[in-house]
């Protein structure tokens, strides 16, 4: 079994113990992730639709480092501060994976580790282990 980490980067990555993303026998699992900027602010505060869109982008760029897609993507799970924002988080979801159609689950979460943090997202992806 080979295995390969992908890092971002940021300090929360080292404090707690975990990589953005890792790669496993052709399967990619990326961490929770949510809608933060290159320095780690928070994007969208209060905004579960901005937040969605954002953090899903953040996930489209740990899976290109990991080479993979979008499109590789089997498995999200969307973590909710307010299940009364399921609208606003589908579909932010269903934009960037309308055609996809991932498996995926919604949860409400009674809080994220920064209180401006209304969405994290985690995903799975298979690529192909020729490349």
């Amino acid at each position: 079994m080979e295995r390969r980490t992908i890092t971002s980067g940021t300090e929360w990555e080292s404090t707690v113990g975990y990589a953005r993303a890792v790669v496993v026998d052709g399967r990619v699992h990326v961490s929770g992730t949510t809608a933060t900027d290159d320095l780690g602010a928070v994007v969208g505060e209060g905004d579960p639709y901005e937040q969605t869109r954002t953090a899903l982008e953040n996930v489209a760029s740990a899976l290109e480092r990991a080479g993979a897609s979008l499109e590789d993507v089997v498995r999200t799970r969307l973590f909710v501060t307010d299940i009364d924002d399921w609208e606003a988080v589908g579909r932010a979801h269903e934009e960037c994976f309308g055609k996809i159609r991932p498996a995926t689950s919604m949860l409400e979460v009674r809080r994220l580790v920064d209180p401006a943090m209304v969405v994290e997202v985690e995903a799975e992806a298979v690529v192909s282990e020729e490349g």
